[in-house]
């Protein structure tokens, strides 16, 4: 599948925390950074995710916003 969403991002499960309705994806990216993703929990079934599942996170956004202290 090709995709037009340029930032794609290689990486591994590491942990799904499910709510009632929602979960919590937590991914580590090849280069050792973590993320995380709020699917839900019927994404979670349909992908087949558990714990070591290779994935491509793909960020799509028309906005980002940095801070500074």
């Amino acid at each position: 599948m090709r995709l037009s969403t340029r930032n794609q991002l290689d990486g591994t499960v590491i942990s799904i925390t499910r709510g009632e309705a929602m979960a919590v994806v937590r991914i580590r990216l090849n280069g050792g950074d973590e993320i995380t993703s709020s699917i839900t929990r019927d994404a979670v079934d349909d992908l087949g995710l558990v714990d070591g599942t290779a994935v491509k996170v793909l960020i799509k956004s028309t906005e980002v916003t940095l801070g500074i202290e």
